[in-house]
């Protein structure tokens, strides 16, 4: 029998929506949780699990075991994708979801000898994922590895190159790896988090921890995120310009990122670097901000808006990373891809080596309406048409 190990984090994700960057500590998703978050890790783990299923097939449905942990902790997700269990895991009697759990559950699913560990949650949980294995690895080709791992990606931010790029895409990896179609080999990947003093400095920049053993699936599983370097003030001048003609006298929403921030202020607004900003664009005026690390609900209640946003560095990701705030739901209020301003330097764009921008928005209907080519604003009355994927 095949045996799949999953280890969920179910708060994983909890603030993205509401606006609040992460959700690494217990206070900061309460603190979600109070203002309306609804979990989503569980659903986007069973769902991963159930593309695993349709990639194999239901004839090997009988022959896949899920080695995971009680409850919350992965055997709900695995109930709901109508697989088998072996629960080797259970967290303390009215004890909450922590980082020493995480940890638990892995080594003890590890323990039962697993061809797979997948893993749901964010940059926080990779990190646990890699203190529980108890090894820091190195950049090169693994050696004597114990389990090979996948992130199925439900956090806010993911910089991390062991994610697939979404659960489905993790579904598929694991079914290629466990198949070892096409000779899927395993490579060390990065578990990257966010530099807080850096981010202090106003930076956005990541820090090293350590590898993981991946299935290296191109396009399916993400790259880590880079660090971005200043743009031109001429480029974003421009871009900035082509911006202000597009949305005349309206509502601008701002995603986050070092481009979108270089952009709002040469437009002459200061927009917080990390989360979601609204602007009121008027003609021959400085611009006003509306809205300052808006979540979902706020979004909403502003009524109709032009949405632009900028793909991370080296990942490609457009929307559903750090973002997601801009929500399904708001994204349909703006309009759509009629709404929706993609800004990038020429540098930028073309340090992705043309792989595809990435779309994870939760809703596959979406993403898929998303897909195919759209206009990128690169500088006035510069645009370069480029693949939107999911």
């Amino acid at each position: 029998m095949t045996r799949v190990g999953l280890v969920v984090n179910p708060v994983a994700g909890l603030g993205g929506r509401v606006g609040l960057g992460g959700t690494d500590g217990p206070d900061r998703a309460r603190t979600a949780l109070s203002l309306g978050a609804r979990p989503l890790a569980g659903a986007r783990a069973a769902a991963a699990l159930g593309e695993l299923v349709a990639r194999t097939g239901e004839s090997a449905r009988d022959g896949l075991l899920v080695v995971t942990a009680a409850g919350r902790l992965g055997a709900d997700s695995v109930a709901a994708a109508g697989l088998t269990e072996r629960i080797v895991y259970a967290a303390g009697a009215g004890r909450g979801t922590s980082a020493a759990d995480t940890a638990a559950a892995v080594r003890a699913v590890v323990a039962e000898g697993v061809d797979l560990l997948l893993f749901a949650g964010g940059d926080g949980t990779a990190r646990d994922v890699l203190g529980a294995l108890g090894t820091l690895g190195s950049p090169g080709a693994p050696d004597d590895v114990a389990c090979p791992v996948l992130g199925v990606p439900t956090g806010v931010k993911m910089h991390s190159a062991v994610f697939a790029v979404g659960p489905r895409a993790a579904g598929e990896v694991a079914a290629a790896w466990l198949a070892r179609a096409g000779g899927v080999r395993l490579r060390n990947a990065e578990v990257m988090d966010r530099d807080e003093d850096a981010l202090g400095e106003g930076r956005v920049t990541s820090r090293l921890f350590g590898w993981l053993p991946v299935p290296d699936v191109p396009v399916r599983v993400q790259q880590r995120k880079t660090g971005s370097t200043a743009a031109s003030p001429g480029a974003v001048g421009g871009i900035a310009a082509e911006v202000a003609e597009r949305v005349g006298e309206g509502l601008l929403v701002l995603g986050p990122g070092s481009t979108t921030r270089a952009v709002a202020a040469a437009l002459g607004a200061d927009v917080s670097l990390t989360g979601v900003d609204a602007l009121a664009l008027r003609q021959g005026h400085p611009p006003r901000i509306v809205a300052r690390d808006a979540g979902e609900d706020t979004l909403l209640a502003l009524g109709p808006a032009w949405i632009a946003v900028s793909p991370i560095g080296g990942q490609g990701f457009l929307l559903g990373r750090g973002n997601q705030q801009i929500s399904p739901r708001v994204l349909r209020a703006a309009g759509g891809r009629e709404r929706l301003l993609v800004l990038c330097t020429e540098a930028k764009l073309a340090a992705l080596g043309g792989r595809p921008l990435l779309l994870d928005t939760g809703d596959d209907a979406l993403d898929a309406e998303l897909s195919g080519h759209l206009p990128v604003i690169t500088g006035r009355r510069r645009t370069s048409l480029y693949r939107l994927a999911s």
